[in-house]
């Protein structure tokens, strides 16, 4: 590689990882920590990398204080462009194809730029409007070394909390490998365009209500992705917004039962909902960057009801046993604690509120938060979707204030069990359980009269060593021998009663005889067992 190339990427050469240490010297990492200035100062300094991890950092309120991801915000806005005879140069190597052969109008002025990539307005030789995403040359190479890197600098790296910056650190380490995994899938463009296929087949249903953009097979690739082109602006343009008289409330609800959708009907959701993620074109909404979408199980989707419906019950300890049917324990678990816990932040967020006015994103944060203090760890699913929640709901609390989320969601899942609620289903499981019932009954004479052959034989012994209790010890001994008779009873009535519905002979009015002479005998060893009792009395 020429010398030209080594400086225009530095990243190549072994001085990288002096270099990267260097930045972290200059904004004084190692005096207790960054600040969330420093923070977003050094990453703008580190390069398009680190940008990036920014980005995706800033939505992170799980594992990074909310002053931080206040300020990471401010990456999201537009970096240099790249060259236009690069991006052009990019697209023609990815399709064996001169631009000329694939577009009728191509503009070299991107729509927007950003760290790994950025986006052209073009138009195809059929006349189709397209966005084609075009990664920046060489830049997984550089994020992948810059990773390495960043790795082995994690064990000396603190990243402080505001307040004591000794009392709480965040483990850098583990934030930079999970921002890792992320990264990867986005290098690869044709992981967005799966996500992309995926969400409009499942989870768009009117292309006239909701819509997302198609994706362009052929051309898109591993570097490039085209779509088709939204004509429209991002939620957080307000001016447009009024300029053209949107109704907000009206697209409002649109957005959320189209969100509610993903989540409660299909099990996957855009995992980054926020304002610039949602078009408005001619009125319509449309979801668009397909980088991250989460995935929520069937069985999850039930347990989330679960946690709304103790929401609305405003029961803690149903809240609690939900939780740990779900989440993941690291160590002993006092559940009494937990209860209270979950009872005061139902207090917080519930019991003093109207529902209709229940921030819904406060209150899984605040959950969240208090589970980590008891060692419980939500699945990955879980987490993704209370940052996704919170995100949407933010979005739609600015674009239109008086929808509420809480009562939609309740509302859906109202609708979801009411549909999913088959009587003549319910019914045969009943029956069958019945039935099953019934077979085992049959098998509990012969299991008891084993159990007392054996207490007979002295196979089965139940043994106390007490002194001082011989007047208690003689009275369990007794409650011991009622408890048996009244089991051979019970059992005697049960076996009495299974035997009914069978066609064994003899039979005295429809009922066989051998049943008749159990439920004397099981009358009479109850009969037996009262007077006992009573006499001892």
């Amino acid at each position: 590689m020429s010398e030209k190339k080594k400086q225009e990427h530095p990243w190549r050469s072994s001085h990288r990882s002096a270099e990267i240490l260097a930045v972290f010297t200059k904004h004084n990492f190692y005096s207790g920590g960054f600040s969330p200035e420093e923070l977003r100062t050094t990453l703008e300094d580190l390069g398009p990398t680190y940008v990036k991890i920014g980005q995706i950092m800033s939505s992170r309120t799980d594992i990074l204080p909310e002053a931080y991801c206040r300020e990471l915000e401010k990456l999201r806005s537009n970096v240099k462009p790249l060259d236009a005879a690069e991006a052009r140069a990019v697209i023609e190597a990815e399709t064996g194809k001169k631009i000329e052969d694939i577009y009728s109008e191509f503009r070299d002025e991107p729509l927007g730029s950003a760290s790994i990539a950025q986006a052209h307005y073009g138009v195809l030789k059929d006349g189709t409007q397209v966005v084609t995403k075009v990664q920046r040359p060489l830049i997984a190479e550089m994020v992948r070394q810059d990773f390495v890197l960043l790795k082995k600098l994690a064990a000396v790296v603190n990243v402080a909390t505001e307040g004591d910056a000794s009392s709480s650190m965040v483990d850098l380490k583990s934030v930079i490998e999970e921002l890792e995994k992320v990264t990867e899938d986005e290098l690869d463009f044709r992981v967005e365009a799966d996500n992309t296929r995926t969400f409009r087949d499942l989870c768009i249903e009117d292309e006239h209500l909701v819509s997302c953009p198609r994706i362009i097979d052929e051309l898109t690739t591993e570097r490039i992705l085209t779509q088709t082109f939204v004509d429209g602006y991002p939620l957080s343009k307000n001016d447009r917004i009024d300029a053209d008289g949107i109704d907000r409330t009206e697209v409002g609800k649109l957005i959320l039962d189209n969100y509610l959708h993903q989540v409660l009907d299909v099990g996957i959701f855009h995992g980054d909902p926020h304002q610039g993620n949602i078009m408005l074109s001619h009125g319509i909404p449309y979801w668009i960057d397909f980088g991250m979408i989460g995935h929520i199980s069937e069985q999850n989707i039930g347990v989330i009801q679960e946690i709304v419906l103790a929401l609305v019950e405003k029961s803690g300890e149903d809240l609690t046993n939900t939780i740990l049917t779900m989440g993941i324990t690291s160590g002993k678990i006092n559940k009494q604690k937990l209860t209270e816990d979950l009872d005061g932040l139902i207090d917080r967020h519930v019991a003093v509120k109207d529902l209709s006015r229940l921030n819904m994103g406060a209150l899984m944060t605040d959950l969240t938060a208090l589970l980590a203090t008891h060692h419980i760890t939500m699945p990955g699913e879980f987490t993704m979707l209370v940052r996704s929640f919170v995100t949407i709901e933010g979005v739609l609390a600015t674009f239109c204030p008086d929808l509420n989320v809480f009562d939609a969601m309740t509302r859906k899942m109202t609708e979801r069990m009411r549909e999913s609620f088959d009587l003549k289903q319910k019914f045969t499981s009943a029956m069958q359980e019945l039935v099953a019932t019934s077979r085992q009954a049959t098998k509990i004479p012969s299991a008891v009269v084993g159990l007392l052959w054996n207490l007979a034989k002295g196979r089965m012994k139940i043994a106390f060593e007490m002194t001082g209790y011989e007047d208690l010890l003689e009275r369990l001994a007794e409650m011991e021998k009622a408890l048996i008779l009244a089991i051979f009873a019970s059992v005697l009535f049960v076996g009495s009663c299974t035997l009914c519905t069978t066609d064994i002979q003899p039979q005295v009015d429809g009922i066989p005889i051998v049943a008749l002479i159990g439920f004397v005998l099981a009358a009479a060893l109850a009969l037996h067992t009262l007077l006992e009792f009573w006499k001892k009395k």
